[in-house]
């Protein structure tokens, strides 16, 4: 709707300062023409809002306009308080700070709104822990996102493997949580890198300041980051004959894809069997995880894991079938 796109044109030139036609029509997903004709409507709507062509130009509003947000929709309401306080913002300290902001934000909504915010809180829970994941300690967290803000360099003691540790001046760039484990992006001898909050066990921020890059952007750097972890990851290509009562559960444990390669699947043998493909990180990985199906899976290459699950199989039967080996 094309009121809710002027409210959003608002919201942007009034919390992000000038924007060009360009950036906005990007960020609404329009035209630029549409644009322009937006801020005519603005304009004729007594918004003091301008545009100033060529370089340096953009589109802006006069310093001294402010607006509130009892424009807010009534779906607009519902995902803002469908907000829980996430485990990560508590442990960067800021759950309180957000707490205050969102009963804030609920004071100044219209009477007409306020049963959105309730129905929202009771009906809607986000809970972002996986199960039976236990959070890391990161006792040094807030000591990094301190420097952060200040763009003040920290000398940094970090764990290697193998009981290895390494003392560095790093620049920290930005703080990532996924799932629930922390990273610190940061610059160390002119390269950027990430590194688990966990395994930092001394910072110190240090008074000498760093000139923050204008051109980073944490979010591509993050993505591009996980694509070359997954990429380095290592791969042990595994050959199955599985029961196909055993399908739903492989699908839960490792994708759609085994669905696929099951209905792809020529021909099931006399038994009813399917052969299927999975890829784990080591033989002792896949080892593991295919004794977890007992006799509804079975080995077909290579030939070194068949080995491997047969030596087990065969010292776990002598223990259990009343014969040690």
């Amino acid at each position: 709707m094309r009121a809710d796109r002027l409210l959003s044109m608002l919201m942007l030139l009034q919390s992000r300062g000038q924007m060009t036609a360009h950036d906005l029509a990007d960020e609404l997903e329009v035209s630029v023409r549409t644009i322009y004709r937006d801020l005519d409507a603005l304009s004729a709507a007594g918004v003091p809002v301008y545009a100033e062509r060529g370089p340096g130009g953009g589109c802006a509003l006069l310093d001294s306009y402010r607006t509130t947000l009892t424009g807010l929709t009534q779906d607009e309401v519902r995902a803002l308080f469908m907000l829980s306080i996430p485990a990560p913002l508590a442990e960067l300290g800021m759950d309180g700070e957000l707490r205050a902001a969102l009963f804030k934000l609920a004071a100044s909504l219209p009477t007409s709104r306020r049963p959105d915010e309730a129905r929202a809180r009771q009906r809607i829970h986000l809970d972002s822990a996986g199960w039976f994941e236990s959070r890391e300690p990161v006792p040094l967290l807030q000591t990094l996102h301190r420097a952060l803000w200040q763009e003040r360099r920290v000398h940094m003691r970090y764990q290697l493997p193998f009981e290895t540790q390494a003392c560095w001046v790093v620049e920290p760039y930005g703080l990532v949580a996924k799932a629930s484990t922390w990273y610190l992006v940061c610059a160390r001898r002119g390269h950027i890198h990430a590194y688990r909050v966990s395994q930092v066990l001394a910072a110190d921020i240090l008074e000498e300041p760093f000139e923050y890059p204008a051109g980073f952007d944490l979010a591509a750097f993050w993505r591009t980051w996980c694509l070359e972890v997954e990429g380095d990851r290592p791969r042990y290509p595994v050959t199955l004959r599985v029961n196909p009562d055993l399908i739903p559960w492989l699908r839960h444990l490792f994708g759609e894809e085994i669905t696929y390669q099951a209905a792809g699947t020529s021909q099931a043998d006399g038994e009813g069997w399917m052969e299927i493909s999975l890829v784990f990180e080591s033989l002792e990985e896949a080892r593991r995880r295919i004794l977890g199906f007992g006799g509804a899976v079975e080995v077909l290459a290579p030939r070194p894991l068949r080995e491997s699950v047969r030596d087990h199989a065969q010292q776990i039967l002598g223990v259990y079938g009343g014969q040690r080996i």
